[in-house]
């Protein structure tokens, strides 16, 4: 295959909150850069998210560095409001995006890193992977559950509740998510909502900012080697939005125990009685969507790279960002990506320097 070649110092794989944090710092450093994005536009998974979702951080606390977040009709920004501040942003500042282009691999060459799409491809002294989560949502095994007739859906793929009006539906997954979906779902169905471990549920005066700084407490108190008493609350608690609050007084926002297999139109529990269903949701999180990686022989068994502060401890000039906790505090949030971002990019400058 003839290939058109096109040669860069970073190439930023992915389009949305950790590519753009990525890219604002890299262009605040005047590091020549492009962004490969896979999307037919801006803002990332945002647009694949169900029509409903809300944040859980007012807008002062849902912005990328450099440029607030416009503020929102309501308290906490919705899902097309995340998606419109995102294009803007991108907008604002100019990057340089290609757009759709799927990458079918990354090599290593002499030195460089090679990222293929096609008939094309890209050489990069550097490269930063921020494809994030969305393309690959994660679905426990259960018994039964192939032979199961009855709707199953991904959070990654639910819209709104509208197909499952008068339906008996069960919702797996105590996160944020799960409670969002079980709180637009159960005004129109039947729900259960099924729970590896009982949700954690937040104080109503609690948000995503006091999640943040509790989260930055525990990092500083770690890298001193100091112990905390913090009361409990991680990024993955259930806030107290309006809508999870409605549900509470409706008093559908209550959880059991997982069902141990599926039938043909039913779940079993464990006591052995089974369930009629219609529909199962499955609010049950995400892997790292990586598999443009796997030509460079760093994706452990667990489905991560081994990483140092974000960057591969295999492949040196190769980072990660915005992938979870592994690649960094609160990077999948979109206040959080950017101490990640920031951190690469000073790496990312100093191994262009040759230091």
């Amino acid at each position: 295959m003839n290939y058109q070649q096109t040669e860069i110092d970073v190439i930023i794989i992915g389009g949305g909150q950790a590519a753009l944090s990525t890219a604002y710092f890299l262009k605040r450093k005047k590091i020549p850069f492009i962004i490969l994005d896979d999307q037919d536009q801006a803002g990332g998974a945002w647009q694949h998210a169900w029509e409903s979702l809300r944040l859980f951080s007012p807008n002062t606390w849902s912005s990328l560095s450099g440029w607030m977040m416009p503020t929102t009709e309501q308290t906490y920004p919705t899902r097309n409001e995340v998606i419109q501040y995102l294009s803007a942003y991108e907008h604002r500042y100019q990057f340089p995006v290609v757009r759709p282009v799927h990458i079918d691999r990354v090599e290593s060459h002499a030195g460089y890193l090679d990222v293929y799409a096609k008939e094309k491809f890209w050489r990069a002294k550097a490269v930063v992977s921020a494809t994030g989560t969305w393309s690959q949502p994660f679905i426990p095994d259960y018994d039964g559950r192939e032979n199961f007739q009855g709707i199953q859906l991904h959070s990654a793929h639910y819209i709104n509740a509208a197909p499952f009006k008068n339906k008996k539906i069960i919702v797996v997954g105590g996160g944020n998510s799960g409670a969002q979906i079980l709180a637009e779902v159960s005004q129109v169905a039947q729900t259960i909502w099924v729970t590896q471990t009982p949700p954690q549920f937040l104080s109503d005066d609690v948000d995503g900012r006091v999640l943040f700084l509790r989260a930055t407490e525990r990092l500083k108190a770690q890298q001193e080697g100091r112990a905390i008493d913090q009361p409990v609350g991680g990024l993955g608690d259930i806030v107290m939005i309006d809508s999870v609050k409605e549900a509470r007084e409706r008093g559908v926002l209550h959880s059991q125990a997982p069902f141990k297999s599926f039938t043909a139109d039913a779940v079993v529990w464990p006591d052995g009685s089974k369930e009629q269903v219609d529909a199962v949701i499955w609010c049950t999180g995400f892997k790292a969507s990586l598999d443009h990686l796997r030509s460079l022989g760093v994706i452990e068994s667990d489905d991560s790279v081994d990483v140092k502060n974000g960057r591969s401890v295999k492949i040196p000039h190769l980072w990660l960002v915005g992938y979870g906790e592994w690649t960094g505090m609160a990077s999948t949030t979109i206040i959080g990506v950017s101490r990640t971002a920031r951190a690469a990019v000073d790496e990312i400058e100093n191994y262009l320097s040759g230091i």
